[in-house]
């Protein structure tokens, strides 16, 4: 399983810890976040069945995996398009999972006290992020589902559909 985005390694370790018979690999392009992420897993007590990697989305090594997870990162890239290099990593029958934040298609279906919230973050973190990078294209926090879709498929997934929601969170699955 690989986690794309991972930052200091808190999902990938969870994730280890909840599936004692897999093996986990979390890439980041920070290096800093990925030396944390290494300290955090040796803690844990999960480091021999969960590595991480320096490696942007676009460029970590294929592996043939089962499950790849983008948890909360997607709209933070600069080139969400190309994280679809996840097409390429996943094997015939694997599955992408993205979580993002919970936002609506059009501005009005935002106007509530967390969308609020998430445009505050989104102006002052996630697009910032975004245009710092390599393409920028700056989907921010409140991209929607429409708008993720669109991404995922730019990239060549041809299955796209949402499986969970919360009041905070969309959970998306791509498959070839």
């Amino acid at each position: 399983m690989a986690d794309i985005g991972c930052g200091h390694g808190a999902s990938t370790i969870l994730m280890a810890r909840a599936y004692p018979n897999s093996t986990f690999v979390g890439f980041d392009y920070h290096a800093s976040s990925i030396e944390a992420a290494r300290e955090a897993a040796s803690r844990a007590g999960v480091s021999g069945r969960c590595a991480f990697e320096v490696a942007p989305a676009k460029e970590y090594p294929e592996h043939d995996y089962d499950f790849v997870a983008v948890f909360d990162a997607l709209h933070d890239m600069g080139d969400p398009v190309g994280a679809a290099h996840v097409m390429e990593s996943l094997n015939p029958n694997g599955t992408w999972m993205i979580v993002g934040p919970y936002s609506g298609d059009r501005l009005e279906d935002n106007l509530n006290p967390v969308g609020r919230i998430f445009y505050s973050a989104s102006t002052t973190l996630c697009v910032p992020n975004s245009k710092e990078q390599q393409v920028g294209l700056a989907l921010g926090a409140q991209a929607g589902e429409a708008r993720v879709r669109e991404v995922v498929t730019a990239g060549g997934f041809t299955g796209f559909r949402r499986v969970a929601e919360t009041p905070f969170n969309l959970v998306f699955a791509a498959c070839k």
